[in-house]
């Protein structure tokens, strides 16, 4: 995949944080007319069908006899299981602590592309990737309050662990595939199932079709899923994955603020004490150390 210029590679990230971070209070408010379960399936079928849609004239790369695994490794990673453990994970735990364990995927994946992709690893990358889950932690305390249950740190942990296994698969076959169709297939197969997960366990005559709802579900899917999964990924297979994963971190800290402006929650201490982590976090893991700059330099002199 063709290196992103640093303005489009900036405005892919501040659309990535963005529309992700909106998604956490408007998924939230959503939940009020639907099930969890069909809403995952609902949200991630329209998105992935929006992009094969966009992907048809392409169809000639899909490629699909040499590539079907690919999909569907990416599919169960990616998808299925991230979204799947996340929709029932949150039954178990507090919505502030299971997002805080979510993010510890920056982590694992700054961990995986170190040992499996080969990328350059030193002590204040991975000081700044710890310290960037412990600002996650600091700004989702609020949400640290109730049952704690094992099963939903497992679920959490799981979902945590899917994400990163995915991200760092998709980096590692971004040449054996075309990047439109990997990501719309992912989704597509991945609503296909969430949606029949969810037609087993749960009712479609409990989904309320009202505005607020269908304009939830539609900005949801075409923004957060379709738009947002496709620059996610394009971010990763241009550039390193653990440098993206890091600007990840924001996302909690932008739910968080659009739940102070529109849902009536106070800014804290934590709140502030997190941002400081976090701004700290993404300073260190882009950051290179002079050994490893003259080594750059002296092999393009």
């Amino acid at each position: 995949m063709p290196q992103l210029s640093r303005t489009r590679a900036a405005v892919y990230l501040t659309f990535l944080v963005i529309i992700w971070g909106i998604n956490w209070p408007l998924s939230k408010y959503a939940l009020q007319y639907t099930p969890p379960l069909l809403f995952a399936g609902l949200r991630t079928f329209i998105g992935g069908l929006i992009l094969v849609l966009i992907s048809l004239p392409r169809y000639k790369k899909l490629r699909l006899k040499q590539t079907w695994h690919i999909y569907l490794i990416s599919s169960v990673l990616n998808i299925i299981l991230y979204y799947g453990l996340q929709t029932v994970g949150l039954n178990y735990l507090p919505a502030g602590l299971f997002s805080a364990l979510v993010f510890f995927q920056p982590v694992l994946l700054g961990l995986g592309s170190w040992l499996w992709l080969g990328e350059a690893m030193f002590g204040l990358k991975m000081l700044g990737l710890v310290l960037g889950f412990f600002g996650v932690a600091a700004i989702s305390s609020g949400g640290f309050a109730g049952p704690i249950s094992t099963m939903g740190i497992w679920l959490a942990i799981g979902s945590a662990i899917s994400w990163a296994l995915g991200t760092l698969y998709m980096k590692k076959t971004t040449g054996q595939v075309d990047a439109i169709w990997v990501v719309a297939l992912q989704i597509f197969i991945g609503g296909i199932v969430l949606s029949g997960t969810g037609t087993v366990f749960e009712s479609w005559s409990d989904i309320h079709w009202n505005l607020p709802f269908v304009v939830c579900l539609l900005f949801i899917s075409i923004f957060v899923i379709a738009l947002g999964w496709l620059a996610f990924f394009k971010l990763v297979g241009s550039g390193e994955a653990s440098k993206v994963g890091s600007f990840t971190f924001l996302i909690p800290l932008i739910s968080i603020i659009c739940s102070v402006l529109f849902l009536g929650e106070k800014i804290t201490v934590t709140l502030v004490a997190g941002l400081i982590l976090i701004l700290l976090s993404i300073v260190l893991v882009n950051s290179k150390p002079k050994a490893l700059r003259s080594k750059k330099n002296f092999k393009t002199a």
